[in-house]
């Protein structure tokens, strides 16, 4: 696809911070058509915005796609003329072309859009980014539809709005209430590997953006906004409908047919293996608080249990947070890959430490058949730190090679459609 960035008359280096300042943390694209009329106030007003009260670096990218009138050349004036301003021009028409191009070739942390009427009220916009610059969301999306939402518009654009969400509540199971609003963003690492899997190149772009988000686990973040309609939208509302129902069908179809999608971790970035002190030092945490959890259940347990059931309960229940702990943070271990391979050596190694636990208790009821629950608990405890070291070195033979060996990882980067 033949596209042309023009961030300042200096670079045309998508990846290269502007000069003088700091490479932005959010990217908002504004996808346009022929909006001569509107461009300039907008991204005049938008740039002010984010020059006098946003608190993070933001950059504004105008996605031009195929304009016939002075929009281009518009937008190049404001590049040259605004700081941290962009121009991506595209040949072809389609807003989730633009946006699918603009994001993928981001460098900034975050990803974002919205319309070029800006009817969404601006201070909407850190709600919307900061979930996904704190790590806590992977999807952002803007509502019309919540009840804390203020919207102006008329019955007929709220009718159709409220049918269609209603059509895909009903058959895609969609969770989010307004999956059309023009105010959304995500994480720039998910969407380098969400984007490939969507078709749509026009309007239905966020309705497939979202069912695939939410078919893949990811956590999506609904945030009210004030809303005030365009009556000079350039929407045409009878085939974007149309061209809308098709996609939906589409998606049902893909959902009974299609392949199986990646789940949530798969979409992650691995996350870097650390060194030998590093990994010592988190298989400890991760024991010291598995070791404290298994106390207080085994001492909750022991009033119904025996001894050894009461052991036996106590480890099952923590064996399992301990091996994803360790597997995620320890060994930097992500995705469904080797899931099931790491969890059965998980078990093997809780196996070996119920063993020497359980034997601990007998030799002590053997031995001391008189000694209190104290005696009980300090032999067990020292049972569990034996077993906790068995444990570290078996967990480092069976799950840390995986990557030394070169086990291929789940990436959807590159993926064709």
């Amino acid at each position: 696809m033949d596209t042309q960035l023009a961030p300042t008359p200096a670079t045309s280096d998508r990846t290269a911070p502007l000069t003088g300042h700091p490479l932005p943390l959010v990217d908002i694209v504004i996808p346009v058509y022929n909006e001569a009329t509107d461009l300039e106030p907008s991204v005049r007003r938008l740039r002010q915005y984010l020059d006098t009260r946003f608190p993070f670096p933001a950059r504004i990218t105008i996605a031009d796609n195929a304009s016939t009138d002075d929009t281009l050349a518009i937008a190049h004036r404001l590049a040259r003329e605004l700081t941290d301003t962009a121009v991506l021009h595209l040949p072809q028409k389609g807003r989730g072309r633009a946006l699918r191009t603009a994001w993928m070739a981001s460098d900034a942390k975050v990803v974002a859009y919205m319309d070029v009427d800006l009817s969404t009220d601006l201070d909407a916009l850190l709600p919307l980014v900061a979930p996904l610059l704190s790590g806590h969301s992977d999807v952002a999306i803007g509502s019309r539809l919540t009840p804390w939402s203020r919207i102006q518009r008329g019955p007929k654009r709220e009718l159709i709005s409220r049918c269609y969400n209603l059509i895909l509540r009903t058959s895609l199971r969609l969770h989010v209430r307004d999956a059309q609003c023009g105010f959304k963003a995500m994480r720039a690492d998910v969407a380098r590997r969400l984007l490939p899997l969507v078709e749509d190149q026009a309007w239905f772009f966020d309705t497939e953006l979202l069912v695939l988000a939410q078919r893949t686990g990811l956590r999506v973040h609904e945030v009210p906004v004030d809303w005030i309609d365009d009556p000079d939208s350039r929407v045409a509302i009878v085939k974007t409908a149309t061209d809308d129902l098709r996609g939906v069908a589409r998606l049902l179809r893909a959902g009974v047919t299609g392949p199986r999608l990646p789940r949530f971790d798969d979409l992650r970035p691995p996350v870097p293996r650390s060194d030998g002190l590093h990994r010592i030092a988190s298989f400890a945490l991760i024991g010291l608080i598995s070791t404290a959890a298994y106390t207080a259940l085994y001492l909750l347990l022991r009033g119904e249990l025996s001894p050894v059931n009461a052991n036996a309960v106590a480890l099952v229940t923590t064996a399992l947070g301990n091996t994803a702990a360790n597997r995620r943070f320890t060994f930097g271990v992500s995705g469904r890959p080797s899931l099931i391979r790491d969890h059965a050596a998980g078990l093997l190694a809780f196996a070996v430490g119920l063993a020497l636990t359980s034997g601990a208790v007998a030799l002590l009821g053997a031995l001391a058949p008189a000694a209190g629950r104290s005696a009980e608990l300090v032999v067990l405890i020292a049972a569990s730190v034996a077993a906790t070291v068995l444990r570290y070195v078996l967990l480092s033979r069976w799950i840390a090679p995986s990557e030394r060996d070169g086990e291929p990882r789940l990436t959807l980067e590159g993926t064709s459609r």
